[in-house]
């Protein structure tokens, strides 16, 4: 019940290059964070080889992705993956929505997300709304809490 590896990795946008305001207002990202930094082609290799090395591509591993939502997963990498004409990992194609999880353990759904879902368990926030690494922190935090209550996890994606 402890985050045993993280992999953080920033990606050069290919269609806008130029981050907007409101991405920068949103993410807390700016340009220099991402000038310079691999292709989202190269950043998915490289998650590939973390899996490989953390145990994650072994068969008998059992491991999914969390996400805050279906959009990431269901709509904007595969979207994404389909414009540059790469392939989309299989272990991308199945995971847990948090929301619905949460709202299945707690009888309400999180509006507002990450920031409902922590004031529901009485959670201190982690970082920053809508950063990626911190909003990975955020989830593991509810998710260790809702496993302490007994809450067990399930897979909450469609097939594709």
């Amino acid at each position: 019940m402890e985050i045993e590896s993280t992999f953080h990795m920033y990606v050069q946008p290919a269609v806008h290059p130029q981050l907007t305001p409101f991405c920068t207002e949103l993410t807390g990202i700016i340009q220099g964070m991402v000038d310079g930094q691999p292709s989202l082609q190269q950043v998915l290799e490289r998650v590939d080889e973390w899996m490989a090395k953390e145990g994650l591509l072994d068969p008998s591993v059992k491991s999914i992705f969390v996400t805050c939502g279906d959009w990431d997963l269901k709509v904007m990498l595969p979207g994404q993956c389909q414009y540059l004409g790469l392939p989309v990992a299989d272990y991308f194609k199945q995971w847990i929505n948090l929301k619905k999880a949460y709202s299945f353990a707690m009888g309400s759904w999180p509006k507002n997300g990450l920031l409902d879902m922590n004031k529901g368990l009485n959670l201190q926030h982690i970082g920053r709304p809508h950063s990626g690494i911190d909003d990975c922190k955020n989830i593991a935090n509810i998710m260790k809490t809702l496993a302490h209550r007994g809450f067990i996890f399930k897979q909450t994606s469609k097939p594709f």
